[in-house]
Order: C-alpha cells, then structure tokens, then sequence
C-alpha cells in the first residue's frame, strides 16, 4: 500500500484551502530529501535524512516511503553499508508512485 487514505482525508479536512500548497510543499521536500539521501557522505548523514523523510511522509499518508525510510535509518545503524543503495533505489521508487498519486490528487481537486 502506497498512500493511507485515512490520513489524506483528514488532512484534506484540517487544511482546506492550504491542502494543495501541503501536497506541493511535500512534494518539493521530498526531492531535496531524496538527493540528500543520495549524497550523504556518511552514516549520519544517511540516517538523518532517511529520518526526516520518513516523518514528513509518515504524516502525509505515504505509508509505504515511510517505511522504506524506517527501514533505512535502522540499517544505517549497522555497519557496514554495503548494499545500502538497493534501499535507496527502492525508496527512489517508491517516492515516484507516491508523487505521482499526488500529482492526479492535485488534478482531481484544483479549481481554477
């Protein structure tokens, strides 16, 4: 499961008018959290930013990326991280499903 629709309700109903912003705002956040997964020259570094994506996606729904993220951040922990870039593949495409989802959600309710 991607997105925990539940969560995307509820947010939908706090939000209102700022909703869409909060998709965007997610949205442009996780491509800067994903390059810092990408260059992170060292364990913490991986591990803070594995942290920080897996909270930000864990409270807009994508409850598969948050996952990965936990995932991640507990495998940083273990020396050493051989491997470590199959995970951050599968976050890579687990972040494309779940922006794309949020791309159609943005459609379905902009009003112009």
């Amino acid at each position: 499961m991607h997105i925990d629709q539940k969560v995307l309700s509820d947010l939908r109903e706090v939000m209102e008018d700022g909703y869409l912003q909060l998709l965007e705002t997610f949205l442009e956040d996780s491509e800067r959290r994903l390059e810092q997964l990408r260059n992170a020259r060292n364990a913490q570094e991986l591990g803070l930013a594995a942290h920080s994506f897996k909270g930000s996606s864990s409270n807009m729904g994508a409850v598969g990326l948050a996952e990965l993220c936990r995932e991640l951040e507990e495998r940083v922990r273990r020396q050493p991280l051989y491997g470590i870039e199959d995970l951050i593949n599968r976050i890579d495409t687990e972040y494309h499903e779940v922006r794309r989802f949020y791309r159609c959600e943005q459609q379905r309710i902009w009003r112009p």
